[in-house]
């Protein structure tokens, strides 16, 4: 990092929310769309810009557009916290802000101009010589909102819970990732899980297609994740994720319970049987070098998960890894396809940066 005399120093861990089922009705809490993009703090001391990645890595390189338009508009001496995001067609696209780091110059000067980031804050740390850390949420809030830059767009933020349950189904249309609560007296916390997140959670049946075990156990005494499968309209069954998380004793039953489903012959992901377009599992990407091993399993099983967002285009996938919810012995494989996926309302991505109510269809 840069040396910099500010009230507050780079690196700082920013502060972090633990996951919560509900909104509350509370008046104790400032409630804002929780934005579905790359953490970032920012810290300006004059002609000297950082902006840092939740992992307390420098992110300069990877956005020049950002840093210009943060040089141009914000004070002189500033720490903020905030979110990096991507905008295409109204709504986020967080594919496009991933292959924004790329180790290509080249690339990433040529992806500056036709897939511009924005900085979204939510937060400010400092202010020219004073440090707003040990302030409480309420206080740097009115802080935040004095500034008026036209550099960032500052999130919304509402204290009425109402608004904030009518914010969590209205911005999902625009991309957002849910709402996040932060304690109004609270300090400002590096690091720690001060805030409260409530996220989008769906669930849908899946094709049970195959499996990796796990790395402690590579000769198949335990399943390390499950690897699931959905059907487009032409009865291509497309790679959409996996589901990993099990505890021990749970793994070790699975390896036993889906041996008999373990096969070498046809399989809609090996061979010939995969078509043009397909998604599938384990190949080489920009973050993997190498081809990932899989077990491939007859698709006779289906299974229900839970999973809050989609992403990729068509056919989409999965954004994390989905959970378990239990089997559905009752469902066809053939039955489990992209149509029971749910699609949120579109809303207009620049309505929700200047926290208005504006659906786009």
């Amino acid at each position: 990092m840069t040396f910099m005399s500010l009230p507050v120093e780079p690196p700082v861990k920013p502060m972090l929310a633990r996951a919560v089922k509900k909104i509350p009705d509370s008046t104790e809490l400032l409630f804002e769309p929780k934005w579905d993009g790359f953490r970032c703090l920012v810290f300006r001391d004059g002609d000297e810009l950082t902006l840092q990645s939740r992992s307390l890595k420098p992110l300069n390189r990877y956005f020049p557009e950002v840093l210009d338009r943060l040089r141009a508009t914000l004070p002189e001496r500033i720490v903020l916290d905030g979110e990096l995001v991507v905008g295409r067609d109204g709504k986020l696209d967080f594919d496009a802000l991933t292959e924004r780091i790329h180790p290509a110059d080249s690339r990433v000067q040529l992806l500056a101009e036709q897939t511009p980031a924005s900085y979204v804050a939510f937060d400010v740390l400092a202010l020219g010589d004073r440090s707003f850390l040990d302030e409480p949420t309420g206080v740097r809030r009115n802080h935040l909102e004095k500034l008026g830059s036209e550099g960032v767009h500052l999130t919304p933020a509402t204290g009425d819970p109402e608004t904030a349950r009518h914010w969590f189904t209205l911005f999902e249309g625009a991309g957002l990732d849910g709402v996040i609560g932060k304690p109004l007296n609270e300090p400002y916390s590096p690091g720690k899980r001060i805030m409260f997140k409530y996220k989008h959670s769906r669930t849908a049946d899946c094709v049970l297609a195959g499996l990796r075990w796990h790395v402690e156990a590579p000769d198949g005494g335990a399943v390390g994740s499950i690897m699931l499968g959905l059907y487009d309209e032409a009865g291509v069954l497309h790679h959409v994720g996996v589901v990993g998380s099990f505890p021990a004793e749970r793994r070790r039953e699975l390896a036993t319970e889906l041996s008999e489903l373990i096969t070498d012959g046809e399989h809609p992901w090996l061979g010939d049987a995969t078509v043009e377009g397909q998604r599938l599992p384990g190949g080489i990407n920009r973050w993997r070098s190498t081809e990932q091993a899989w077990v491939p399993l007859r698709p006779e099983r289906v299974v229900e998960v839970s999973y809050e967002h989609t992403e990729g285009g068509v056919p989409t996938r999965f954004r994390h890894n989905a959970q378990f919810v239990r089997w559905r012995p009752d469902r066809e494989p053939g039955s489990c396809g992209y149509a029971q996926l749910e699609e949120p309302a579109r809303y207009d991505l620049d309505a929700v940066f200047h926290g208005e109510v504006r659906r786009t269809r």
